[in-house]
């Protein structure tokens, strides 16, 4: 369902040195499939789930959606994407259900299949409680629910979710897991990045690991455990880190 190929992106800053961000990078996620990318702050990341949302255009390099090219049809593709960022921001003077209307209508809904998944997926995230409640009242995990209720409103096939459970407490982490785990179930792509090596070990059924912009190696939690000799993904990720591992796939 997505996949990249030699994904590769470099920034030029007004002064100093180029920053290739990202070293060509290639993988594939499966429907039904929670693809992990684990790295520590700065190994690149947040700018491959960009590139693979459409959000930047990579320096060299391809994404597909299905069998067409990212940006060949960028509009028509993001119908199918649902990207989850960290810094996500909502409108603080609108309700929680406004935003999604306001959201569903840019997507190209209809008002009444908007109304419709906004009354689904409120219940799906019990947002029942604060769905007429302006933003700037939420607290912090009632507002990631809105947000990731907005991600999914369009039913996307693909979802890109950058760092969800940063920041929330047990409570709200664990109803996040358990909507990815149901998103799994009915047969999404969901590419799933984290700093938290236990949300891995429990959500992914592969996991990349990126360091300094390479993807170091890609495979299910065992195949990393017997590569590195190790029993669990921190050790493994750390192990590969300083070995200064070569692209594997």
């Amino acid at each position: 369902m997505l996949r990249a190929e030699s994904l590769r992106k470099v920034f030029y800053p007004p002064r100093g040195a180029a920053v290739e961000a990202v070293k060509g990078a290639t993988f594939s996620v499966e429907p039904g499939e929670v693809f992990g990318l684990l790295g520590p702050n700065g190994a690149g990341k947040t700018t491959l789930l960009r590139m693979l949302g459409t959000i930047i255009s990579p320096t060299s390099g391809h994404c597909w959606v299905g069998d067409v090219r990212t940006d060949e049809a960028k509009d028509d593709i993001r119908k199918d994407i649902g990207f989850l960022s960290g810094n996500t921001k909502l409108y603080g003077r609108l309700t929680a259900s406004e935003v999604l209307f306001y959201f569903g209508r840019l997507y190209g809904m209809e008002d009444d299949r908007i109304q419709f998944r906004i009354d689904e997926v409120s219940a799906f995230l019990e947002m029942e409680e604060f769905l007429h409640r302006r933003c700037e009242a939420l607290s912090t995990g009632q507002t990631q629910k809105v947000s990731i209720a907005r991600v999914i409103l369009h039913d996307p096939k693909v979802l890109i979710l950058d760092e969800p459970t940063l920041g929330l407490d047990i409570m709200t982490s664990r109803s996040i897991i358990k909507f990815i785990l149901q998103a799994r179930d009915r047969g999404h792509s969901i590419i799933f990045s984290t700093h938290y090596m236990t949300e891995a070990e429990t959500l992914c059924d592969r996991i990349g690991f990126i360091y300094e912009g390479d993807i170091l190696s890609i495979g299910t939690k065992q195949a990393l455990y017997e590569e590195t000799d190790t029993t669990n993904l921190q050790d493994a990720f750390l192990r590969m880190a300083d070995e200064g591992s070569g692209v594997r796939s």
